[in-house]
């Protein structure tokens, strides 16, 4: 065995326990002949050759042994030899045992195998919110995704999600989602045992990203009359947004290895791609979640203005501008583009010059990207009037 090969079955042998190999093994075509309790098992092949000609292999037990490691480096890699797997391959499916697999793969033209250090760290970014996503909806199908999680999104987070090895083929990256240790069966009688909370989170997951590709394919699909239902949420889509932000990237590509020991879901069986034309479309579904779940209302800004941009498109001959108001609004800090004109304009001005509180009141929607005041439109100077003495705007500097 080559130093090399040693050093790699290495690295999977301090990932993993001999439990963990031997439910990959009680998963597959091998069968258990003897085990000394806290010691070692052997264990066989099933093939359909000659009994005495199968394949055999012995996983320690006793990791308190001097030649503990050793002894298990070897029986890992008599298992990769058999299955005619490299390490790698071989840690991924032993994983997949007591754990699901999630892929994200980056579809694009690399010259050395690398990415860029900031698209690496935006995509970890976009992982993490698209599991915390999941993981809120799974919890709380009706969540608003603001403020407070329930208490198992917080658990998952820390506890069972895990990122793994990048694979090859074009860049990988590996989310190994723990199932737990299986090692309780339900009582006899009872009923089948409750789905762990992880694999719920994924399964929400796979039917998120699915519901996603059916409305980035056929706009004006219906699906969105109970999102938190079809696995969908505005940080879903945030986040795929974030993983398909750079420009080089040619597709996005999601799929999934589901755990050999549980119940095969009826989701995310194939490989789940979006190409440059769906990826377009994310915008649009993200614009459609939030208006469901902010539908028009009236709301009185307080805030400070933070641009003005002047908007041509008003017959009026009065000076006219967009501005942008940054208020909070039922505890979310938002920024609201508001159409004024004559002396409200001149009022926001003086607003943004002498940093002044600014009052508004209109219908507050979001629309084209942006969070926007429109309708009956009406701004309180009573403030600005007492500061200033004047009945109108003093446009002078501060």
């Amino acid at each position: 065995m080559s130093r090399t090969t040693f050093d790699t079955y290495r690295e999977v042998a301090s990932a993993l326990t001999p439990a963990a190999v031997s439910q990959f093994l009680a998963s597959q075509d091998w069968e258990l002949e003897q085990r000394q309790t806290k010691v070692r098992e052997v264990w066989r092949y099933r093939s359909d050759g000659p009994l005495l000609a199968a394949p055999r292999i012995m996983i320690p037990l006793a990791s308190d042994f001097a030649d503990f490691t050793p002894r298990f480096i070897d029986a890992l890699e008599s298992l990769g030899h058999i299955h005619d797997w490299d390490a790698g391959q071989l840690l991924e499916h032993v994983l997949a045992t007591r754990a699901d697999l999630f892929f994200v793969r980056l579809d694009q033209r690399m010259i050395d195998g690398t990415i860029p250090f900031r698209q690496a760290e935006r995509t970890l970014q976009g992982i993490h919110k698209m599991m915390k996503a999941s993981a809120t909806t799974t919890a709380d199908p009706n969540h608003s995704h603001k403020g407070r999680r329930p208490q198992a999104v917080g658990e998952f987070l820390e506890g069972a999600v895990r990122l793994g090895h990048t694979k090859r083929g074009s860049f990988v990256f590996t989310v190994v989602t723990r199932l737990g240790d299986g090692d309780s069966p339900p009582a006899e009688g009872a009923e089948e045992a409750a789905i762990a909370f992880p694999r719920r989170v994924m399964e929400t997951l796979a039917r998120g990203l699915e519901a996603t590709r059916l409305l980035a394919q056929s706009r004006g699909h219906n699906s969105l009359a109970t999102p938190g239902g079809s696995g969908l949420s505005v940080g879903l889509l945030e986040s795929l947004e974030d993983l398909s932000a750079p420009d080089h990237l040619h597709s996005l590509d999601l799929s999934f290895e589901w755990a050999t020991a549980e119940r095969r879901p009826d989701v995310g069986l194939a490989t789940i791609m979006f190409d440059r034309d769906l990826i377009a479309e994310f915008p649009h579904i993200r614009e459609r979640l939030i208006q469901r779940d902010e539908p028009v209302r009236r709301e009185t800004l307080v805030g400070l203005v933070k641009s003005l941009a002047r908007d041509d498109s008003t017959p009026s001959s009065d000076e006219a501008a967009i501005v942008t108001v940054a208020a909070d609004v039922n505890g979310r800090a938002l920024r609201v583009q508001v159409p004024l004109a004559g002396d409200d304009h001149g009022w926001a001005i003086m607003s943004y010059r002498r940093q002044l509180p600014f009052t508004v009141t209109g219908d507050l929607s979001y629309e084209r990207r942006a969070w926007r005041l429109t309708g009956d439109i009406v701004v309180d100077s009573s403030f600005m009037r007492h500061i200033s003495g004047s009945s109108a705007p003093d446009l002078g500097e501060a």
